[in-house]
This record gives structure tokens, sequence and C-alpha cells, in this order.
């Protein structure tokens, strides 16, 4: 019998399971995003820094966005570098504390952005549609439950 249809002993620890199988359905679904943000020469943590400062148009502080990503990154000022040196992002030093620096997503991001929301957007459907709303808003929930209250 081909391995592949062979049936798996019960893990011991269901959670194990459940965590296995929610990394496996990450892996799948984020290569047809991935391979769409590599066609835009983005990585998946640049793409979720220009979705963050979208959402927030005044402008953010640095330890803001590390805060606010999918992925933990910890090296937040590098990938600024790249976004600001490709024109996507303007960094600004604050009179008051020249120490804090404001990130702002400039017009080329925005333009990024929205050319790439439809697409991003399809692929998702694609990949999740037929589950309905109700089984999404479903998941979604169940997702959010599983991490851990934020400190």
């Amino acid at each position: 019998m081909p391995v592949s249809s062979r049936r798996r002993a019960p893990s011991p620890c269901p959670e194990e399971s459940v965590f296995v199988e929610m990394a496996r359905t990450l892996d799948l679904l984020s290569r047809a995003p991935d391979q769409l943000l590599r066609a835009a020469d983005l990585s998946g943590p640049q793409y979720n820094v220009l979705r963050i400062l979208r959402g927030a148009p005044e402008g953010l502080l640095c330890g803001q966005i590390a805060e606010r990503m999918i992925t933990r990154d910890p090296d937040i000022t590098r990938l600024l570098n790249r976004l600001e040196k490709r024109g996507l992002v303007a960094r600004f030093r604050q009179k008051q504390d020249q120490r804090r620096v404001l990130v702002r997503i400039a017009q080329k991001g925005l333009a990024l952005l929205a050319r790439l929301d439809r697409p991003v957007c399809r692929i998702h459907r694609g990949q999740l549609g037929h589950l309905g709303s109700g089984r999404i808003r479903q998941l979604e929930s169940l997702l959010r439950a599983c991490r851990p209250p934020a400190k």
C-alpha cells in the first residue's frame, strides 16, 4: 500500500495533532500568496508592514509596527530600510524626541497594495471560499481562541 494512503496512528496528544494540521494547512495556503508577492518583489513580512501602515495613515513608530506584525521579525529596521529604499515607506524623526522614528506608507506603497488587493483576495477566496461565510467566521473565531491573551 502506498505511504500516502496509509492511516496514521492516532496521536497520544490531540492538541499536537491540531497543531500539525494547522502548520500543514498554513504551509499549503501560503504558497500561492507568497508566489504573487515574490512577483511583486515583496516578502510576506514586507507586505505585512505595508498593510499595517495603510491602516495607520498618521504613521507608526517602529516598535508599534513590530507589535502588529503577523510573524515576529527581529530586524524590523532592516525590513524598513528595504521598503524605504524602494520608495514604499518614508521615515521621519519626531521633533520632540529625535530618537523616535515615525514610519508612514508612501504613495508608491499605497499604489502597490492597490494593485495587489484583488489578486490576493482572489487567491484567498479560491482557497477558502468553499467554506461559506458562516464557517469562515467560525474558523476565524476558533483560530483567535487558540492564541494566548495579549499582554
